[in-house]
């Protein structure tokens, strides 16, 4: 029987797996050290150990991911999305070793990879792009050129990478030479390329997707669209098929999508971003790789991406035309991530302590977690999506409320309840959002609020599930009222009876036990990117003195008040733990 490998962990990694299980492969899975029981590791017919927690020296570690894929017998190897997914020199290596590459030719990688090369090749095709430049951006006097040329605000952004990492937009000359700055030192961070371009920036545009299935016969077809618009920091939180769009958009779309991948001589499944106003439609980049939000296309098409993708690596034609392609219903997605959206969605690693999972008619959930699943800070912050379908898009709101509501998760604060709010929320229910809503609304939300005592309809427990409010501990608890049963959430409930022993206090950074009013310190665990502060500096109240990394977020780390730098107790590479002191400011 032939194996594949899956080249990457979580709910990716066990989507792949079950489909490979149902085309009759055996599974292999790699994992870290501190995925040896993930739920991926679990399922696979096979598991090898990579090496330490850190992904250079895991999930991103070619030479060891070959060596296993050799001595396991794989045929395949599926890179499934992040990590290695996108990367020209990964899939040269895989062919050249003699396993099958599940994915585009390194050449499309490559043309897509680099977002200046895109944009010359989406202008050579006659594709058209958002304005500005396909020129690296070299310093400040560049941008200010690039802002008389083509507008504010301006987008600076990463040539090497997208997801909103090395994205800063300045709405103000003044703004154009620290927001060049900070998105060079996310990309060389992020995609060790420092190569910044300028685009005018669209400021309340929608983001559509565009879904592509190619084979390596010349066949190119369409899988429709997909809205994703509802993002925090240039990362979608929400995605929904069909979008809300014009046919004029949808056809040109359409059409200058299936041109753009002719152009590149693509040959998998992959996906056409643009950013669309009115009946404008502009080309942002191609993720050659599947979406993670690949599944809302699937539950409208019936069509297994996944498999499309194996079996167009295995040289097989997709053996139909773009009229058997048929979209049926309304699907939606949302991502629960293990983050605070009450605190401008920062990281929260830690360990899930009760997963219960909806169902019914229409919900479909891909995710790696169960109870005792521990969301570690090397890692990204997803833990599952939920996914519905219902046949039209009315019902499928009403679902995915349903569903958001009998979703279950402690232990870790997470964005269910912000979904849950989204549902209500106008400019969602119908369908006009912009990728500017969703930073709006989660502003001035409060999901933690809707946990009041209420009747059991509606499972209430799943509104009082938040991990913290204040730094207060909290949980529901079930009260009879008049033979009525209704869920209270307590907060700072004792959590011992009198005279029991007091539980032991987890040891903590030494540095973290100094904190004073003077220091500024570290919200969470992550590792320290940059100080651009050293001992003497002035600073002011809001200005950078501090990046921190974590579970993939660059977090800056910002000045509490102005005064003078007198002591920095941390270092580039540094690995730093929450409430940990970073710098020292005196008045």
């Amino acid at each position: 029987m032939e194996k594949l490998l899956v080249a990457n962990r979580g709910e990716i990694a066990v989507r792949v797996m079950r489909t490979a299980r149902e085309m009759g492969l055996q599974t292999i899975a790699v994992y870290s050290e501190i995925d040896r029981d993930a739920m991926h590791v679990r399922l696979a017919d096979e598991a090898y150990l990579l090496g330490p927690a850190s992904p250079a020296q895991s999930y991103l570690n070619i030479e060891r991911i070959l060596e296993i894929a050799g001595r396991a017998g794989a045929r395949y190897i599926h890179p499934g999305y992040g990590f290695l997914a996108e990367n020209a020199s990964f899939a040269r290596a895989v062919s050249d070793a003699g396993f099958t590459w599940v994915g585009p030719h390194p050449d499309a990688i490559d043309a897509m990879g680099d977002k200046m090369r895109a944009r010359q090749a989406m202008i050579a095709a006659g594709v058209p792009i958002v304005p500005g430049g396909t020129e690296q951006i070299i310093d400040a006097e560049g941008a200010k050129a690039a802002a008389k040329k083509y507008g504010l605000p301006l987008a600076l952004k990463a040539s090497g990478g997208g997801g909103g990492k090395g994205l800063k937009v300045a709405y103000t000359i003044d703004e154009l030479g620290a927001a060049l700055s900070t998105a060079k030192r996310e990309a060389e961070a992020y995609f060790k390329n420092g190569a910044i371009y300028a685009e005018r920036y669209l400021e309340n545009p929608k983001h559509i997707e565009l879904q592509i299935l190619a084979d390596k016969h010349g066949t190119v077809l369409d899988v429709g669209e997909r809205d994703c618009s509802l993002q925090r920091r240039h990362q979608k939180l929400w995605e929904e098929t069909p979008p809300a769009v014009s046919p004029r958009v949808r056809e040109g779309i359409r059409e200058a999508g299936i041109r753009a991948a002719k152009a590149i001589g693509y040959d998998s499944a992959g996906t056409i971003e643009w950013l669309v106003s009115g009946d404008e439609f502009y080309f942002l980049e191609m993720n050659t790789r599947i979406q993670v939000e690949h599944t809302v296309t699937e539950m409208v098409s019936g069509l297994d991406l996944v498999r499309e993708q194996i079996r167009s690596a295995s040289g097989e034609r997709l053996g139909y035309d773009q009229n058997a392609i048929a979209f049926r219903g309304h699907s939606i997605e949302g991502r629960i991530n293990a983050e605070d959206p009450a605190n401008d969605f920062r990281p929260a690693p830690g360990t899930v302590t009760t997963y219960r999972e909806p169902g019914g008619l229409g919900v479909r959930i891909d995710s790696a977690a169960f109870p005792g699943f521990t969301i570690g800070s090397e890692y990204d912050s997803l833990i599952a999506k939920l996914v519905v379908w219902a046949p039209d898009r009315s019902q499928a709101l009403a679902r995915f409320r349903r569903a958001l509501d009998e979703y279950v998760i402690e232990g870790v604060p997470t964005t269910l309840p912000l979904l849950r709010q989204l549902c209500d929320h106008a400019p969602v229910m119908d369908a006009t959002y912009t990728t500017s809503t969703l930073e709006t609304f989660a502003a001035t939300c409060h999901p933690e609020r809707r946990a009041d005592a209420r009747p059991v309809e509606g499972h209430p427990e799943q509104r009082a599930v938040s991990a913290s409010v204040e730094g207060k501990r909290s949980e529901a608890i079930s009260v009879e009222v008049d033979d009525k049963l209704y869920h209270v959430r307590v907060f700072d409930r004792p959590n011992r009876a009198a005279g029991a022993r007091k539980p032991r206090r987890a040891a903590r950074n030494e540095r973290a036990s100094a904190v004073t009013g003077n220091d500024v310190v570290s919200p969470m665990h992550g590792a320290v990117v940059e100080m651009p502060v050293g001992e003497g500096a002035t600073v002011t109240e809001g200005q950078v003195v501090a990046v921190v990394e974590a579970m993939k977020m660059m977090n800056e780390i910002r000045a509490h008040k102005s005064g003078t730098v007198s002591k920095v107790h941390a270092q580039p590479g540094e690995t730093v733990e929450s409430n940990s002191a970073l710098v020292t400011i005196s008045d």
